[in-house]
């Protein structure tokens, strides 16, 4: 049996979302996604070794916004050299860590990958925990250019009248994207009302939807918050035995704005300038990663296409592949009931066994 997300409580109610370009002789895309420390990086390998056995070449697209910055591998926990000799990756040390990796050049890059490897016959793996990025590559999801005036002027504002002025305004402009967005973020609401004056439109029309343009089998790894915890922990001390203080010290005055932004390496700046010890700096990476884990959980949580598996099951490629080939089967398409009887949804919740 299939573990089956039902976030809506039934089979997107009543409806079946599959993707546009659906075609029988390209197989599905093959999307990993969960938590950081969740063992993406391996289930990936291991399901395109499994797929290998059976003469099907898949090779990986890595999603994940850090890792495609080069020179930043402890912090990000890359795929390692000897990882990357046994399954090809793609997408990752593409840009320096001067340079600024978005989400709309990140969608370019993904698609282009994704047709390339299908124009061989090579089946890609997106692994990555960044959700945005994920589903960027598979999913119905444009991204409305910028303007760097509007975006000053609505800077300028919030500097004078206080950001809760301009959520009020946004309210007014579009309650539906205000409604889901925090009065407290600035950055997103400026970010709103810039798109909503270069465009015209609501910036809710511009939000992310669950409908695939490519193809895709989503598998999510599931675990319960004490053990995803143990592992934040073991992967927080092993980025310290590998040497991530003297990966940070040898590229922090290379550091990028958006590259600054990964999650340790501002913490081990701090330490390297006096702010705190080696040991409250390791502390607080562990504790902002176990934060970052269950903000994913809840980004995954909202989609209902999204098949979970037990990320500690010792058969869990075997499984990860009994649903690519019921996907591949089309036993979750719209005429098939076995999605909606035997759904699941995650605890970081109860994982449902296959």
């Amino acid at each position: 049996m299939i573990a089956r997300k039902q976030n809506l409580g039934k089979y997107f109610d009543g409806e079946c979302i599959l993707s546009e370009n659906k075609q029988d002789n390209i197989p599905k895309v093959i999307s990993i996604v969960g938590p950081t420390a969740s063992g993406k990086t391996s289930l990936g390998i291991a399901l395109a070794k499994k797929l290998a056995e059976r003469g099907i070449r898949a090779e990986i697209i890595n999603a994940d916004a850090y890792q495609m910055y080069r020179y930043m591998d402890i912090g990000t926990a890359k795929a390692s050299a000897q990882e990357q000799a046994e399954v090809p990756h793609h997408l990752l040390d593409i840009i320096d860590p001067e340079e600024t990796m978005t989400v709309a050049r990140f969608q370019t890059l993904a698609r282009q990958c994704i047709s390339e490897l299908q124009s061989r016959g090579v089946r890609p793996i997106l692994v990555g925990g960044s959700g945005l990025y994920a589903r960027a590559a598979v999913d119905d999801i444009t991204f409305p250019g910028t303007d760097e005036s509007i975006r000053a002027a609505l800077e300028e504002r919030e500097r004078k009248e206080g950001a809760g002025a301009l959520f009020d305004e946004l309210q007014r402009k579009d309650p539906v994207a205000a409604a889901h967005m925090d009065a407290r973020n600035p950055r997103r609401t400026i970010r709103a009302l810039e798109v909503i004056e270069l465009t015209g439109k609501p910036y809710s029309a511009t939000l992310p939807k669950y409908k695939y343009v490519i193809d895709c089998v989503q598998i999510g790894l599931d675990l319960r918050r004490e053990d995803l915890d143990k592992r934040v922990d073991l992967r927080t001390q092993i980025m310290r035995e590998q040497g991530f203080v003297d990966e940070v010290r040898a590229i922090r005055g290379r550091l990028g704005v958006t590259a600054a932004r990964a999650l340790g390496y501002q913490q081990i700046m701090d330490y390297l300038d006096g702010v705190w010890s080696e040991d409250e700096a390791f502390a607080d990476i562990a504790q902002k990663t176990r934060r970052l884990a269950r903000k994913q959980m809840g980004w995954f949580g909202r989609d209902a296409r999204i098949y979970w598996l037990d990320a500690l099951r010792p058969d869990l490629a075997e499984a990860a592949l009994a649903i690519v080939d019921a996907a591949d089967a089309g036993e979750f398409d719209c005429n098939s009931s076995d999605a909606t009887e035997h759904a699941t949804q995650h605890h970081l919740g109860d994982a449902f066994n296959v």
